[in-house]
């Protein structure tokens, strides 16, 4: 037991009279484009061999320090 195309249509009829079709329409592309993005970002990643960044190569510093006490200066 499947859906039927004419159970398919009340659902189509249905969205259109919540959503209308300029908005549908505009959630299509947007959902197109976000799609395309994702996958130019895969190609890409597969492009530089997958090779992911750590803090060291991006520049990044670290901090490393103990407290130990904890004052609070009364004015």
């Amino acid at each position: 037991m499947g859906i039927s195309i004419w159970q398919l249509l009340i659902i189509l009829a249905i969205v259109l009279l919540l959503f209308g079709a300029k908005r549908l329409r505009n959630i299509g592309s947007d959902l197109g484009g976000a799609i395309k993005g994702f996958r130019q970002a895969m190609r890409e990643e597969e492009d530089e061999g997958g090779a992911k960044l750590d803090d060291k190569s991006s520049g990044g510093h670290v901090i490393d320090a103990e407290v130990s006490s904890k004052e609070h200066n009364k004015v």
